[in-house]
């Protein structure tokens, strides 16, 4: 605006409304040039943001399957562990009591070993195992021992 006033002053007003007008379509383009730039910049800064959110939704997932991976492999040596040992108490029992032999051996390494590696019991797997253990004590009751 000053320095319209000294044009104005030093040129006088027929002449400054030439020049202000010749000088107008040039403000136009610069400040169109300016708002282009400056949205540009706005998209720059929402595509950085977008690709700052995938990213953090990427990590946030891959996490999210490594804590999976460990629980399932967790799972699985837990199951593998806990039937390896019933299998060997029950067969190192097996001479001294054979309803804990049979107990050890039978469904329920079946069961337990379900529960761990799978993640999931169903109420079948109740009445497998009490079928089972009844079967098995009722298979060694009716044997007898050998007499002395």
């Amino acid at each position: 605006m000053n320095i319209a006033m000294q044009w104005g002053a030093a040129l006088g007003p027929e002449k400054l409304e030439i020049a202000l007008k010749a000088l107008e379509p040039q403000l136009k383009r610069e400040h169109q040039a300016l708002m282009a730039r400056l949205e540009m910049q706005r998209a720059a800064a929402e595509r950085a943001d977008m690709a700052a959110a995938a990213a953090e939704a990427r990590e946030a997932q891959d996490k999210q399957l490594r804590r999976k991976h460990i629980q399932h492999m967790s799972g699985l040596i837990v199951g593998a562990v806990i039937a390896v040992s019933m299998l060997f108490a029950g067969v190192y029992a097996a001479k001294d009591a054979w309803w804990l032999s049979a107990f050890l051996c039978g469904p329920s390494v079946y069961a337990l070993v379900k529960i761990f590696v799978l993640r999931r019991s169903d109420p079948e797997d109740m009445k497998i195992l009490s079928k089972g253990a009844s079967v098995t004590t009722n298979a060694g009751a009716s044997v007898q021992p050998p007499g002395p």
